[in-house]
């Protein structure tokens, strides 16, 4: 991969935000003297503070991070009393899940101390962050490092560059719960599409927390090149450099579960163009869920893969699913991915099919490599988890132009009848499961339950799944 450094630095100009566009009007009306020089001035600067006092409210107002409010508060402060030189705030809270730092000008980045330096022009506070997109859960946080933005030191020399760079450049934890697939996605994958994709790929990544995760970043290295040219610096690793950006974005914006907001990205990008960008990262044939080849031909059958598990959550009876499935006409596929799969050959095998289906859990994330059209079935188990199946992968799926269906486990379809009598809370008042925290309910629903369909009701499922394909009649005579 190319280097995106450069020998001498080239910082960009601050982009235009609203401020700056009303303050524009108004000096072209300056301009053409149809207001008074000291008018002009004066509305100029009120401008530009009452405008950046409105932007921070916005994102203040449901925030419940102390620190930005009361820069809200000082800003607000400042205003009334007449000083207008505001300086915008580099942290901000992009949603419940995400904070966001960013800053443009002369900005320098030492990785091995998780430190950024800002001009002082920039900011005269310091700031702490940890780059990943999950602050709501301190779990998850508890081995992320805390970077520190901050001016350059008082009455001492600004940090010497040792490398220039022209590009911007994004700084991200893979701490956290990576190396679950459902994670890697939601929590680092897709906020960095929504961070990053508006650079085109002329954007630095700095990847912190990456000790020992080297195999993380092969892992996804496919789709890291389709977000950035350039070779990913690993900031853990990078000794004593001092690294010279003109613009800086420490952490990632996340929006929701597997999901992309259009109307919060820049360039009105949606979870489809995610798509697309992972079929070209891995040479994903087939955008639609469509048959090939003649009447005749076997690739006219739909395709079903079956997500397999072992662990916990499997399913008890894949041959019969696999034979009640053929028998309606199904080209049927079994396969299990695990944290050594290789990714690009699983994305090719999941773009093949033309339902999916399998028990919750993170190896449904594989839902992103099917083509639209296509069917996901999502296999609840039993224990009213039905929230958890919604927020995880059913609400994503109509944006991803997934049809979703679920099949939703019954007690005598569960091994957990085998472990509790019948008239066990677990059966007859599971929100008392709940209740007892995320541990018990993961232990008890999760971790030590699996699963036997019963045929006759799964193949209703099918059979409904097989009314959004664009088959072959002869396929569907089986109904």
């Amino acid at each position: 991969m190319k280097s995106a450094r450069s020998t001498f630095p080239r910082p960009e100009p601050r982009r235009a935000g609203n401020a700056f566009i009303i303050a524009s009007m108004l000096l072209s009306l300056c301009a053409l003297s149809l207001i008074k020089d000291r008018f002009c001035s004066a509305t100029y600067a009120k401008s530009q503070a009452s405008t950046e006092l409105e932007s921070i409210k916005m994102v203040t107002a449901k925030s419940g991070d102390f620190a930005l409010k009361r820069i809200g508060v000082e800003m607000e402060h400042r205003a009334s009393s007449g000083n207008m030189e505001l300086q915008r705030p580099i942290c901000v809270e992009t949603s419940k899940r995400s904070n966001v730092c960013e800053a443009e000008g002369d900005l320098r980045i030492k990785g091995s101390s998780q430190t950024i330096f800002l001009h002082p022009s920039l900011t005269s506070q310091e700031w702490k962050t940890k780059p990943y997109a999950r602050k709501h859960d301190q779990f998850a946080l508890s081995n992320v490092k805390e970077w520190t933005i901050k001016p350059f030191p008082d009455h001492e020399p600004a940090p010497t560059c040792t490398e220039n760079y022209t590009v911007p450049v994004v700084v991200f934890s893979i701490a956290g719960f990576t190396g679950n697939l459902f994670h890697d996605f939601t929590d680092v994958l897709v906020p960095l599409f929504i961070t990053s994709y508006q650079f085109g790929g002329e954007v630095q990544f700095v990847v912190a927390d990456g000790k020992d995760k080297s195999w993380w970043l092969s892992k996804f290295s496919s789709i890291l090149s389709q977000l950035s040219k350039y070779e990913i610096i690993d900031a853990d690793g990078d000794q004593d450099a001092v690294r010279c950006f003109p613009r800086v974005i420490a952490g990632l914006s996340f929006h929701k579960e597997l999901g992309v907001d259009p109307a919060r990205t820049p360039g009105r990008y949606s979870v489809v163009d995610f798509k697309e960008m992972l079929r070209k990262a891995y040479g994903l044939e087939r955008a639609n869920a469509e048959p090939s080849g003649d009447e005749w031909d076997v690739r006219r059958k739909p395709r079903l893969l079956i997500i397999s598990r072992k662990s916990s959550r499997a399913f008890l009876n894949e041959r019969g699913m696999s034979d009640m499935a053929m028998s309606l006409g199904f080209d049927v596929r079994i396969a299990e991915p695990e944290i050594t799969t290789d990714l690009g050959k699983f994305a090719r095998l999941v773009n093949t099919a033309d339902v999916m289906i399998g028990v919750h859990g993170a190896g449904l994330t594989n839902m992103v490599f099917l083509p639209s059209g296509a069917v996901f079935i999502q296999v609840v188990p039993m224990g009213n988890l039905q929230w958890l199946a919604r927020d995880t992968f059913e609400e994503p799926s109509p944006e991803m132009k997934l049809k979703y269906l679920d099949y939703r486990i019954q007690a005598d379809e569960s091994t957990l009848s085998d472990q509790y009598p019948k008239d066990h809370p677990v059966f007859t008042d599971p929100q008392s499961i709940h209740k007892k925290g995320w541990n018990e309910l993961s232990r008890v629903y999760l971790e030590n339950q699996n699963v036997k369909p019963h045929l006759g009701r799964l193949r209703l499922t099918l059979l409904e799944a097989l009314k959004f394909l664009p088959h072959s009649r002869n396929t569907r005579m089986a109904q």
